[in-house]
């Protein structure tokens, strides 16, 4: 018997956890087990002729809300092709309302909740049948967590959640993890209750092994992954748990990067001072703030303080080793667009990495979904259930939200724009004012509806000053090309640009450098000096403009280098 475990990612460089996982729990089991992994970008046509030239008895689907409408159509297609391959889905998208998929008609079986055991049991199952040429419907029965149709839908009983250090590892030593991003999960389950998490659904954390966890961990050192992202809804929920994990990544010598999503308020003195000690790059953290409106806080059940949350993150950033991302969630139960708004400027005053602004979704399963009425929300009724409009925001005011999002994103995540939005924030009354302009200013250019190149998201700011601000661009095009050079190429500016070269002149000043030491000779055609008509480091560190003339150095394929050299020019 041959079974394929499918997996549709968001991107192509993710891994799937689910599937490995099955895969390695049953690895004693006498059947030919395989995984192909596609992503949700791969052509649909080509997905389907590579999952039946397998020529598999069963296939097998890990569902989530961003794939679940691909999903669905793969294996109705299969299915037409071929009926006698079973297809089993699972996963927290099937988990929570599995009657409705298996009446769809294109799959035989669903796995609900943790699919280990369950997987482990219908594979034995199968092969019973396959054996006895019959199928026992006795056994099936007693197969926990998995529901199905036999002349009419049927619902086993609730598996318990299993022993956490029963589970095997997922990864294999022959497997080619290179530009992959892998995930990871150290336990399961988290202390609190959102009603909008399905983790909430769940009382109670399981943990691994301490010593597991680090030779698994290992493993991926050894394999120069280049980044491990922990799946753990808390990791910092048991203090004693992280500090010792913390410590030992901290003080191993690796180039991977490890990404955790925490709860800041919670950070311990003795969490923190470990951290300091995280070489820079070695750690990524995710800090869910959500709101920092304590009444909506009270009515999705999440019991934290934005000011707690504020003191340990901005701890965190002034270590300068850890990079953090803050998310927000629009369009809670009790939260209006000002206090969105107000949520919005809370969050940007901490000036972290990067600030998601996401939208909820109603998941299937979740307290958020069963309490849609009471909050009036209306939501999409397609995969991933995102929310358009309830009773204290418009739909009008979430596509506001959703422009402004898109700016956040583009400009401010991608931390190639500092210079420009700088100058931009002190002619608005608060940040969240600003990326609103901007976000309805592509809006009405048409800018949100096609794709514009690189070098034209540097001259919308030129566009934008002009036709919104109405002013004069000599300041803000000097900005905006020193911007431009720090993460672009450097021998070449676009034409909205200005560029007063003197070839014999730059030789000169590059000369002048080597003799200060600022550049090693043997490199100086990878440096490059640019003349300014304004002093931009001023600018970026007193928030002062001068005028006159100002060379600054750049270096080629080095993002984010710069130094202002009329020093050495003047000598």
């Amino acid at each position: 018997m041959k079974v394929l475990l499918t997996a549709l990612n968001a991107k192509y460089i993710h891994s799937n956890l689910a599937i490995r996982y099955l895969k390695a729990y049953t690895e004693d089991l006498n059947y030919d087990c395989c995984i192909k992994e596609f992503s949700i970008n791969d052509n649909t046509e080509r997905i389907i002729q590579s999952i039946i030239s397998e020529e598999p008895d069963v296939v097998g689907f890990s569902c989530y809300i961003w794939n679940i409408e691909y999903i669905e159509r793969i294996a109705t297609l299969i299915k037409l092709i071929r009926k006698d391959i079973i297809i089993i889905l699972g996963g927290p998208e099937v988990s929570y309302d599995p009657r409705s998929y298996l009446e769809k008609g294109y799959c035989d079986y669903i796995i609900a909740g943790e699919g280990e055991k369950t997987y482990r049991e219908f594979i034995l199952y199968i092969i019973e049948g396959i054996s006895k040429g019959e199928e026992n419907t006795s056994e099936i029965s007693c197969i926990k967590g998995l529901s199905y149709i036999r002349n009419g839908y049927i619902e086993n009983e609730d598996r318990e959640l299993m022993d956490m250090n029963k589970i095997a590892f997922p990864y294999k030593a022959d497997e080619d993890l290179n530009n992959k991003i892998v995930y990871y999960e150290a336990s399961r389950g988290c202390p609190f209750g959102c009603k909008y998490c399905l983790s909430s659904t769940v009382r109670g954390v399981r943990f691994l092994e301490t010593e597991r966890v680090k030779k698994e961990l290992q493993f991926f050192i050894d394999k120069n992954v280049r980044l491990v992202k922990f799946v753990d809804r808390t990791f910092n929920c048991n203090s004693k748990f992280s500090k010792d994990i913390w410590s030992f990544l901290i003080n191993n010598n690796t180039d991977t990067t490890f990404h955790f999503e925490i709860s800041a308020d919670i950070l311990t003195k003795e969490e923190l001072e470990i951290l300091r000690e995280a070489p820079v790059g070695r750690f990524q953290f995710e800090v869910g703030v959500q709101t920092t409106n304590e009444k909506v806080l009270k009515n999705i059940n999440r019991q934290i303080n934005f000011d707690d949350i504020k003191v340990k993150v901005d701890e965190l950033m002034k270590m300068k080793n850890i990079k953090q991302h803050l998310d927000l969630i629009a369009g809670l139960p009790g939260e209006d667009y000002e206090s969105f708004i107000k949520s919005f400027n809370d969050l940007y005053s901490i000036e972290p990495e990067e600030i998601q602004l996401g939208f909820l979704k109603l998941l299937k399963g979740s307290q958020m979904r069963k309490e849609a009425d009471l909050w009036g929300m209306v939501y999409s009724p397609y995969a991933p259930y995102e929310i358009l409009k309830n009773n204290h925001i418009s739909y009008e005011e979430m596509v506001k939200l959703k422009r402004v999002e898109e700016m956040v994103d583009k400009y401010y995540n991608s931390g190639k724009f500092k210079t420009i939005i700088k100058y931009f924030l002190s002619k608005f009354s608060n940040p969240f004012s600003f990326y609103h302009a901007l976000g309805e200013y592509f809006y009405i250019k048409g800018y949100l509806s096609r794709s514009i190149s690189s070098s034209d998201y540097y001259k919308v700011f030129l566009e934008f000053n002009e036709e919104v601000l109405r002013e004069e661009n000599h300041v803000i095009r000097e900005i905006v090309k020193f911007d431009y050079l720090l993460f672009n190429k450097k021998r070449w500016l676009p034409s909205f640009l200005n560029r007063e070269e003197d070839k014999n002149l730059n030789r000169e000043f590059l000369k002048k450098a080597e003799e200060a030491g600022l550049i090693d000779k043997s490199e100086s055609n990878n440096y490059h000096i640019e003349k300014f008509t304004v002093d931009i480091h001023e600018f970026i560190d007193k928030s002062i403009i001068h005028k006159g003339d100002y060379y600054v150095l750049f270096k080629e394929n080095h993002n984010n280098f710069s130094r202002k050299i009329n020093d050495i020019i003047k000598k």
